[in-house]
């Protein structure tokens, strides 16, 4: 993907007047259009069991009615189950709750089809109708989606409303390539690596310019430019020392390449085919120091309409799969030993977004290493997700369920009562034996439990994804409580609960020895 040459392009008038509002107290009320669509590459989307089910995970912005101004119009390829509605507006207080209803409007497209929902809205011209008559005048609505694209920014237009996001001529700094380019802008240290990379040629001479930069490499990651979680990486290893004749050289990291190993288990030759297609980068494979391996946090931040940085977050990410680089989780906050120095280099990648125009919620991995005495022994940027993610929608449910702040000093969000939250999160809680679970037995199971979240405490889990349980077996959850080991051991009696409760074959279900990969044991 080429850059814009349009790198100035301004956030939008009507938006930075809409956020003006907004941010003054303004009485007057607003609607945000919630379209959680992943437009992503359709081949890519296919592959994702359950991808439909995604578009719930933004349904805690539902929660955005504690805020009597406010309306919500939201979005889905398929219906929401009502259950799974009343669910979220039960996590409003009683008053808030009054007059919830009347300010949420639920729409579907009813398409199940892996593509992206933006896509089907555009298909449907009497749901564009319907949409348009929700918001009314305008005036004060913009449109929330999980990432831009052409696609959203034509919604927008037919919808005569601005896009609370990165402008789609900028998105090419959200790929792989773009973000070595800003971090190299911002003068933020980044591993050694090679843009531009489209065939197995390509390749091959990526490899050698990394040997020729150190020659004792011996491990590569390649990145598919346009991505995400993880899912476009393949982890490279080849013998050292390489043959000393160049001819020699080239030929045996041409061979190494036939042992590629991509995140998803596809064979080389499909993956060669989509580096071809979408492009990509190979850079080299950071280790860490004193046996302590790279751990991946990532600091989320947001650039309001008038151009200033904010910090929103920090998060350690939980990586898993065939080469452990699948975006699986995160913890709230990320490691204190590391957590303000990511923060200052997020900073200066925030400002240089900025100066280009970019608008709206983002996050940088970085990868972060400590040494034998805990202290911090490297730090390297790695991508940026010009987008909503997975650390997201977590820090948002943090926001609205709890009073308090994000303070940007510590790292902390530290609530009205004094409280320091933390949370544990992930949408890739599965088991075939949860598999068969309607919406009603579910929420029976945690009600029985008490597996909700309490207003008094500000504590307790709070679950999403709740409709792909019947299907996949598969829920998420985000457990906040007041400590990082209380959010874990939380987390650990969700599984439990959900464990016992669910039988297969007529059998209770054999419990786990991990978690997400990790061991329990490791998360005490």
């Amino acid at each position: 993907m080429t850059p814009s040459t349009d790198e100035g392009v301004t956030p939008n008038r009507r938006l930075r007047e809409i956020w003006r509002r907004i941010e003054s107290g303004s009485r007057s009320d607003h609607t945000s259009v919630v379209v959680p669509s992943l437009t992503f590459d359709r081949e890519e989307l296919a592959k994702i069991q359950g991808i439909q089910f995604y578009e719930e995970r933004l349904l805690v912005s539902l929660l955005r009615l504690k805020d009597p101004r406010a309306r919500v119009v939201y979005v889905t390829s398929l219906p929401v189950h009502p259950d799974v509605v009343s669910y979220y507006l039960s996590l409003l207080t009683e008053t808030e709750r009054r007059d919830a209803e009347r300010r949420l409007t639920m729409l579907c497209a009813y398409d199940s089809s892996p593509r992206p929902l933006t896509e089907k809205i555009l298909e449907r011209p009497r749901l564009l109708d319907r949409i348009r008559r929700f918001v009314g005048g305008g005036d004060d609505a913009y449109l929330t989606c999980f990432n831009t694209t052409p696609l959203e920014m034509e919604l927008a237009r037919k919808l005569d409303i601005p896009l609370n996001g990165a402008d789609p001529r900028l998105t090419w700094i959200g790929t792989k390539s773009g973000s070595r380019r800003a971090f190299e802008d911002a003068s933020v240290p980044v591993g050694f690596g090679v843009v531009g990379i489209r065939s197995r040629e390509d390749l091959v001479e990526g490899l050698l310019r990394l040997t020729a930069h150190d020659p004792a490499i011996c491990k590569a990651v390649v990145k598919l430019d346009d991505s995400f979680a993880g899912a476009g990486n393949a982890v490279l290893a080849f013998n050292q020392p390489l043959p000393g004749d160049a001819e020699q050289r080239r030929r045996a990291l041409d061979r190494a390449i036939d042992e590629l190993s991509p995140a998803t288990g596809e064979p080389v030759a499909a993956y060669l085919q989509k580096l071809e297609r979408m492009s990509g980068i190979v850079e080299q494979f950071l280790e860490g120091v004193d046996g302590n391996p790279l751990r991946s946090p990532s600091v989320q931040l947001r650039i309001d309409p008038e151009g200033h940085v904010q910090i929103l977050s920090t998060h350690e990410q939980v990586l898993e799969g065939a080469i452990g680089q699948t975006y699986v989780g995160c913890r709230f906050p990320a490691d204190h030993v590391y957590r303000a120095a990511i923060q200052s280099e997020a900073r200066k990648v925030g400002r240089v977004l900025a100066d280009r125009g970019v608008v709206g919620r983002f996050a940088i991995d970085f990868m972060a290493g400590t040494d034998a005495d805990d202290r911090v022994a490297g730090i390297y940027a790695v991508e940026i997700n010009l987008r909503m993610g997975g650390t997201t929608f977590p820090f948002m449910a943090l926001r609205w369920l709890v009073s308090g702040a994000f303070d940007e000093k510590t790292g902390e969000y530290v609530s009205s009562s004094g409280a320091r939250k933390a949370y544990f999160a992930t949408d890739n809680l599965r088991s075939p034996a949860y598999a068969g679970l309607a919406p009603e037995d579910f929420f029976e199971i945690i009600r029985r439990h008490g597996l909700v979240f309490d207003e008094s405490t500000e504590t307790g889990p709070v679950f999403h994804m709740i409709g792909a349980l019947s299907q996949f077996g598969r829920i998420g959850v985000i457990c906040i409580a007041d400590g990082g080991h209380e959010a874990e051991a939380m987390y650990r009696n969700v599984v439990t609960v959900l464990d016992t409760e669910c039988v297969v074959d007529g059998a209770p279900w054999t419990p786990p020895t991990h978690v997400l990969g990790l061991p329990i044991s490791s998360m005490e």
